[in-house]
């Protein structure tokens, strides 16, 4: 029998490889009906760079500088872009569930969960509005992005919210097009992107209350922890894939 009741995850802080593969446990634990749905807040130690599915690693990253500033490098199942996760600033969020509690419609899907954070910003008073396909912007610029994907009838989206950015670490170790930015009228990178810091005086701590809140209303959910099975699951995830330098560079 289908269990609709949610699971929120306390915040914690992992390397790229467990934070991918935790995600991963999860979605294999639901398909044998063996974990509820569930809805993970988490960060990165040490900062990392994830790319999407289907992207080549040298074409979107610096990988020397990534080395030298100590950055992990891990490849995501989802699709999307490169994106930098800072191991101060960032506070990344997933939602994974059977596909039967997801709107079919992609779209329609991103424009759920990423209301979700539009909800909690503006309980730190922070106006946001989702931009399709899979953003979150404050007066044009980028606070949030998204990716999801559906793998054995299980639905996975997971994403940012920028906390604080540092543009300066963020676009030395990514390789982002000059015409992104003269699309958007503007000759600097760091224009792009906004931070929680940047529009409200709330601390992080308090952002994440407020997350899982929004995350959580309208829900018959309770706290909870990952499972002995899935924690041996993620373990083994994490060194099988997303420590696997031949999954990184796969494309």
């Amino acid at each position: 029998m289908l269990n609709q009741r949610w699971r929120i995850l306390r915040y914690e802080t992992h390397p790229a490889k467990m934070n991918m593969a935790i995600d991963e446990a999860i979605a294999e634990m639901l398909n044998f009906n063996e974990a509820s749905p569930t809805i993970r807040f988490y960060g990165w130690d040490p900062s990392a760079v994830s790319i999407g599915c289907f992207q080549n690693l040298e074409d979107e990253v610096d990988t020397e500088k990534c080395a030298a500033l100590g950055i992990d490098i891990v490849r995501r199942r989802t699709g999307g872009g490169a994106v930098f996760h800072d191991k101060e600033g960032e506070i990344t969020y997933s939602v994974i569930c059977p596909e039967t509690m997801a709107d079919k419609d992609i779209n329609a899907a991103y424009r759920q969960i990423c209301g979700w954070i539009v909800n909690g910003l503006k309980m730190v008073d922070i106006t946001a509005e989702f931009r399709p396909i899979n953003d979150i912007t404050v007066g044009g610029r980028k606070i949030s992005g998204s990716a999801q994907t559906r793998r054995s009838g299980i639905f996975t989206q997971h994403g940012t919210i920028l906390y604080t950015v540092d543009p300066d670490v963020m676009f030395t170790v990514l390789k982002v097009d000059k015409e992104k930015s003269d699309s958007k009228g503007t000759d600097k990178l760091s224009d792009l992107v906004t931070s929680v810091s940047k529009q409200s005086k709330a601390s992080k701590n308090e952002v994440l209350a407020a997350l899982v809140y929004a995350f959580a209303e309208g829900k018959d959910w309770y706290l909870g922890a990952l499972s002995q099975d899935e924690s041996a699951r993620a373990e083994a995830i994490a060194n099988e894939r997303y420590g696997n330098d031949a999954w990184t560079r796969s494309r």
